[in-house]
């Protein structure tokens, strides 16, 4: 075993059983593979132990070294290349928790091979090796700039994070992101940022994706020009998904809350008009047009329903309801193709389906995905765009592309909702 300089981090205090060499050598000799993980956990291990278990150890042994903070920035560099997926997955996380503890004072040896062994993490063959990095590293400014450049045009669960959160981002690199955006998340995800500016927001509504959009226009933090919103109100009239974020938000100006009094629902207009600080006009306007609508006898929202299940219906006698429609309809919106299609799909009555996305909840969504023999693809964008669950209540895939719950979990869940399992 030869001994390394530890580089890694220095706990606090040992612990109060503190191993002796001899009860170490034990342990590596003639120990269980249980005993060698156990040591492998510890606070107060030594570099050098560490070291051999990330060459030597079992791979929960190799794990644990990778979790462990105290492990050294060689032995971090050798586990980056580790045959086993969750020894990268938890070297990303520990890495990514690392790196803001590296300040100027840490030597010019270990600051490279931290930066070293961010960068192979960041290019990882297996997804959810450089998702968990993208979710450790996503608010940190001590990132080099290039490995953000790479993680933010990589697949969905991992781009999205950096693309939501990260500091490093500037106003130039968002706007050429979204000129050049070849998947609707690349929009929402950037529509969600704390405090855009005037020129960001402007650019989500000359992009016209509906429900980057809508995201944007609930993001009470994003700067949204005048002008900027008439845009939205002019093509609103035929969006219903903006209608409740337009009546919500707080710096629309009364000459366009009057015009969008013209088309948004009674329940919407009501809502406007309990609004504080509205003038006389406006007022006036507004209580006229919500008793007008309430007088009108209303459309049949069936109607839209109606249209959707036709389509739907006869996209599934033509052997044509497949993953890819789905998709299409959850990043459009198309909340009612979406219940029809997994109605049919599943062969479970519209009112389940309904009754689990009321849930807003991403397992279950995700067991009926699954039931109606759908990938992961069409799961994360339902919960999304349909579902808009926040990114900390999304069920990601595993692995990029596998079901993240097994059978017997999805069974339970769906039976949860007395779906036949």
């Amino acid at each position: 075993m030869t001994a390394n300089k530890n580089d890694g981090e220095q706990p606090d205090t040992p612990l109060a059983d503190q191993l002796s060499r001899e009860e170490i050598l034990r342990i590596l000799e003639k120990e269980t593979p249980q005993a060698r993980a156990a040591l492998a956990k510890r606070a107060d291990a030594q570099p050098e132990v560490l070291y051999f278990l990330a060459a030597e150890g079992t791979p929960d042994a190799r794990r644990a070294v990778a979790a462990n903070p105290r492990t050294p920035a060689q032995a971090n560099r050798l586990l980056v290349q580790d045959d086993d997926d969750d020894v990268r997955v938890e070297l990303a996380r520990k890495i990514g928790r690392l790196l803001p503890k590296l300040t100027a004072e840490a030597n010019y040896r270990l600051r490279s091979l931290t930066i070293e062994t961010l960068e192979l993490l960041a290019s990882d063959q297996l997804a959810r090796v450089r998702q968990a990095l993208a979710e450790e590293i996503k608010s940190l400014d001590c990132v080099p700039k290039h490995v953000i450049d790479t993680l933010v045009r990589d697949v969905e669960l991992v781009s999205a994070p950096i693309l939501e959160y990260s500091p490093l981002l500037t106003d130039a690199d968002l706007i050429e992101l979204i000129s050049s955006a070849q998947a609707r998340h690349v929009l929402v995800s950037i529509a969600k940022r704390r405090s855009l500016s005037a020129n960001i927001s402007e650019a989500i509504v000359e992009a016209l994706n509906i429900p980057a959009v809508a995201m944007l226009l609930q993001n009470s933090t994003a700067e949204i020009r005048e002008q900027t919103l008439e845009k939205v109100v002019e093509q609103g009239q035929r969006i219903k998904e903006w209608h409740l974020p337009l009546v919500e938000r707080a710096d629309i100006s009364q000459r366009l809350l009057r015009r969008i009094a013209g088309f948004v629902s009674a329940a919407l207009v009501d809502r406007l008009a309990g609004r504080h600080g509205l003038d006389d006009k406006t007022r006036q306007v507004l209580t006229k047009r919500m008793r007008t609508k309430l007088e009108t006898p209303a459309e049949p929202d069936t109607e839209a329903e109606i249209s959707e299940g036709d389509e739907v219906v006869a996209l599934h006698r033509e052997g044509k309801l497949d993953e890819a429609y789905v998709a299409r309809a959850a990043e459009a919106g198309r909340r009612e193709a979406v219940i029809a299609a997994l109605s049919l799909r599943a062969n479970v009555s519209r009112d389940i389906v309904a009754r689990i996305f009321q849930s807003r909840s991403a397992k279950p969504v995700v067991s009926l995905v699954w039931r109606a023999g759908l990938g992961m693809r069409a799961a994360f964008k339902i919960q999304n765009f349909i579902l808009r669950l926040p990114a900390r209540e999304l069920l990601p895939a595993r692995d990029g592309v596998r079901f993240p719950l097994s059978e017997e979990e999805m069974r339970w869940h769906l039976g949860y909702f007395e779906v036949p399992v």
